[in-house]
């Protein structure tokens, strides 16, 4: 039985974030990261109980404990644990056709962005270094692929780095300058990290490969607007979360197969055994 792409993805996340903490000299204290793993999952624990879903397990707070701890930065103990709880609670309450709709750890962001006082990102943490870009498109690429999404994340950085060489151009930079300034983005670890490890999500992405290629041609659109024509930060975050509601649109205009982590079992043999749709 083939292994699962989340314990891939789990064992890169915990990689990227201890040569964060060791080279990079992230702002995030260990009990941080502590709290918001075991938030996470006493969260899943809850849910799971509630809803008396069996079979799902907690690759999922993990993945999403990992996350937030990679992206979210804040000057409290606080905020971390109470960000994953509701990262995961979004995950079953925020629900369409049996879907949940956002990707957790982007929703969790949003929410400490949008109402949390002392929360943060802090995308220039990665760097621009060819070293660990190397890294992220490695390591990412290979998580990617295994969950079966790899043309999402190369998609999104065809168009969104195509975006940023079209508006070289338009501006009329020389050549030198213009390499300079894509070279700059292509390496950010924050766009590769989103890239691979985020917009990948395929519980979050419409099921038909046409519907999913649309949607993330146009998360890249609206990031490369947020970013370069209204001069925000966070872009590819924030077109994300926005964006999220239309993928029930996409899957009801383009119905197709919906992803399954449990290996060779269908989703069908899953609903009929537990008479739910797994979280």
């Amino acid at each position: 039985m083939a292994i699962d792409a989340r314990i891939f993805q789990i064992g890169f996340q915990a990689i990227l974030l201890t040569a964060g903490v060791l080279l990079r000299d992230f702002s995030l204290l260990p009990l941080q990261m502590a709290l918001a793993l075991a938030s996470a999952a006493a969260t899943q624990a809850f849910w799971l109980r509630v809803l008396g879903l069996r079979g799902v397990g907690y690759l999922s707070p993990m993945i999403t404990g990992f996350g937030l701890s990679l992206l979210l930065r804040a000057d409290s103990l606080w905020l971390h644990p109470l960000v994953a709880c509701l990262a995961i609670s979004g995950k079953f309450l925020i629900r369409v056709r049996g879907k949940h709709v956002f990707n957790p750890a982007n929703f969790g962001v949003g929410v400490a962005l949008l109402a949390l006082p002392g929360a943060w990102v802090s995308p220039g943490q990665w760097g621009n270094d060819l070293g660990v870009a190397v890294w992220l498109i490695g390591l990412g690429a290979l998580v990617a692929q295994r969950a079966r999404r790899d043309d999402a994340s190369w998609l999104f950085l065809a168009i969104f780095l195509g975006l940023v060489a079209a508006r070289m151009f338009q501006l009329g930079h020389s050549f030198e300058r213009a390499w300079e300034i894509f070279c700059h983005q292509a390496l950010n670890g924050a766009l590769l990290l989103f890239a691979f490890f985020m917009i990948s999500d395929p519980m979050t992405l419409p099921d038909r490969p046409v519907a999913r290629r649309l949607h993330v041609a146009l998360v890249a659109v609206v990031a490369f607007s947020w970013q370069f024509l209204f001069y925000r930060p966070n872009g590819a975050l924030w077109a994300l979360l926005c964006l999220a509601p239309l993928v029930p649109l996409w899957d009801s205009i383009w119905p197709g197969k919906r992803h399954n982590w449990h290996g060779n079992r269908s989703l069908q043999n899953i609903v009929a055994a537990q008479g739910k749709i797994p979280g």
